[in-house]
């Protein structure tokens, strides 16, 4: 048998998962996964989006000069939620999605 053995901790069960199944954010004229803050604001950066430091402790910024849209997405890579990618997928058209692993 192939696949991927996960552990439940709400039933304590480990189960085999055949095919996992999971996202990645992908930066579609290079194909490059966003695996970090890193690349993800070199990306954005080389869009014309701007680092914005509007007080949000919590909050990285980001808008363009051009517009009065603003990115923001929380510090912590861990709390970067599909609600984020989505708000960066609408500023961004036809450069950003989100594929199955």
């Amino acid at each position: 048998m192939s696949g991927t053995w996960c552990f439940d901790s709400k039933s304590g069960v480990v189960r085999l998962v055949e095919k996992p199944k999971g996202k990645v954010f992908v930066y579609i004229p290079s194909n490059e996964v966003i695996t970090s803050y890193d690349i993800l604001e070199t990306i954005l950066l080389s869009l014309g989006w701007e680092r914005y430091y509007g007080g949000e402790p919590d909050l990285f910024q980001f808008h363009q000069r051009s517009s009065i849209h603003l990115i923001s997405i929380p510090k912590d890579f861990t709390k970067f939620k599909s609600i984020h990618i989505y708000d960066i997928v609408v500023k961004n058209p036809n450069m950003f999605r989100v594929i199955d692993k």
